[in-house]
């Protein structure tokens, strides 16, 4: 326990330290707990992008083998050789409860057959659709990375805010309501002392009055 003055004032500065401590404590939970409900809610929403972008990987590669096996692998790679654009997006910030997040302003990379950077004549359905699908993977990946680094930001907020709560609660309150109770027995024994002098003095004022 830290050393303290027993004094009265010190003991009103304490016990205000002490309501302080236990305001923040409780405002620190209610972040605490209102953090994880954000967490599990955007984790569901992440569960459910996350077994979507699975799924368009699976069309993907399969679109892909589709075009390898009937167009050959030189046309597949002379399409991917030609497509040169890269996604593009901006970075913006949200806070949840105090937290900063990132968001992804991005533009879809999915594009018509005609805004892409190869000639549609000379090419097959099936390569578009292989095109179409990758896109669309990028695109799947993308709201994935925004989610898990939510999540990521949001579980480290969550084990600091944790950790300041249980400071609070086992060790910074419970020392300083250590600390008033020994101020408190301080107090009161003077204050015995104090009676018993004064009894003293007064019994020997009485005696010399006699």
């Amino acid at each position: 326990m830290v050393e303290v003055q027993p004094t009265r004032m010190e003991l009103i500065k304490l016990k205000r330290r002490i309501q302080m401590a236990k305001r923040g404590h409780a405002l620190l939970k209610m972040k605490r707990d209102g953090l994880i409900m954000e967490f599990r809610t955007i984790l569901e929403d992440a569960k459910a992008v996350i077994e979507e972008m699975i799924k368009k990987y699976e069309v993907a590669r399969e679109k892909l083998a589709l075009a390898m096996a009937v167009d050959g692998a030189i046309a597949v790679k002379s399409i991917a050789l030609a497509c040169h654009a890269e996604p593009k997006f901006t970075m913006k910030r949200k806070n949840i409860m105090g937290v900063v997040v990132p968001v992804i302003k991005r533009e879809k990379v999915r594009r018509s057959v005609y805004e892409r950077d190869y000639g549609i004549i000379g090419t097959s359905a099936r390569l578009d659709e292989a095109v179409s699908a990758y896109e669309e993977l990028v695109d799947a990946i993308l709201e994935v990375a925004e989610l898990e680094t939510t999540l990521k930001r949001l579980i480290e907020e969550i084990e600091r805010t944790k950790r300041r709560v249980n400071a609070l609660e086992y060790k910074v309150i419970p020392e300083m309501e250590e600390a008033a109770k020994f101020i408190s027995f301080k107090l009161e024994e003077m204050d015995r002392e104090n009676i018993i002098r004064l009894k003293k003095i007064k019994t020997k004022k009485a005696k010399e009055q006699q």
